[in-house]
């Protein structure tokens, strides 16, 4: 198997060019697809307080064998727990849960802007990373101007924003703006939702002309877009497919036929979901 690449997250941190992703898997089912994928090679793996696993999240961390020190645990803290003291002790919850010393990347779920207590949280969040609890701090679902926020009234940006991305949702100009700031892209429903975009003719035609399935194919579009995919799979079979994505190139205009299909957005509008 190809070895991962990994992105840089400054302070010597790095983040691998792909992940494992959990929602909406209960606890046993996190256990095994997490033991499962450590075993075969993931070092990224995502949860969330709001996803209910992140106990069985850690048990498949520690069932692994892997040291703690090569994966990078990514967890988040939901809108219910916004604000600086209760984000600091939902922070406590996650470590609990998950049964670490330690979070590798600690995330703010989504901005909530009418609840307006985003950049307290991430000042909260600022204070982890000083205290050595968590090793990155970045966020989920935030806009251009809602990064512009956090860095102007705290003078800190994001490592990460983990976003809506797929074929059907390029994500252009966000992706432009975390370029220019030093923002890994990671990309959430990598492969859409559903089957729709793996039966897309031109995806499977790229797919086929390297000899890659379609799925795999989307992914190393997200990858060679600078982009992170967080697939969630507890097959052991679709998790090996998703790993193996390194070992073929899109050419630029494979990238952009894949690209090309009608846009669609499944998730919420950030300016204005509220999950809590």
């Amino acid at each position: 198997m190809t070895e991962t690449p990994v992105h840089p997250l400054g302070g010597g941190r790095t983040l691998p060019a792909v992940g494992l992703g959990t929602w909406p898997m209960k606890d046993d089912a996190a256990e095994e697809a997490v033991a499962g994928a450590l075993d075969l090679g993931y070092r990224l793996i995502d949860t969330a307080l709001n996803y209910r696993n992140e106990t069985g999240t850690g048990r498949g961390i520690a069932r692994s064998g892997v040291a703690r020190e090569d994966i990078v645990v990514t967890t988040k803290v939901p809108g219910r727990h916004q604000g600086y003291e209760q984000t600091l002790a939902s922070f406590e919850e996650s470590r609990r849960n998950l049964g670490l010393d330690y979070v590798d990347l600690y995330l703010i779920h989504w901005p909530l802007p009418r609840v307006d207590l985003y950049v307290d949280t991430w000042k909260a969040m600022i204070q982890l990373r000083k205290d050595g609890l968590v090793r990155s701090i970045g966020v989920s679902n935030f806009t251009a101007s809602q990064l512009d926020r956090l860095e102007r009234e705290t003078g800190v940006l994001p490592a990460v924003n983990q976003i809506e991305m797929h074929p059907r949702f390029p994500q252009e100009e966000l992706r432009a703006v975390h370029a220019a700031k030093g923002i890994v892209t990671e990309s959430w429903s990598p492969l859409g939702r559903g089957r729709n975009l793996l039966a897309d003719p031109e995806l499977v035609a790229v797919a086929a002309a390297h000899g890659v399935t379609p799925g795999q194919a989307a992914l190393r579009w997200h990858t060679q877009l600078g982009a992170v995919p967080i697939p969630k799979s507890s097959d052991p079979g679709w998790q090996r497919q998703n790993l193996e994505i390194f070992g073929f190139e899109l050419t630029a205009d494979e990238l952009a036929r894949i690209s090309a299909g009608p846009r669609r957005r499944y998730g919420g509008d950030p300016d204005v979901h509220e999950e809590f």
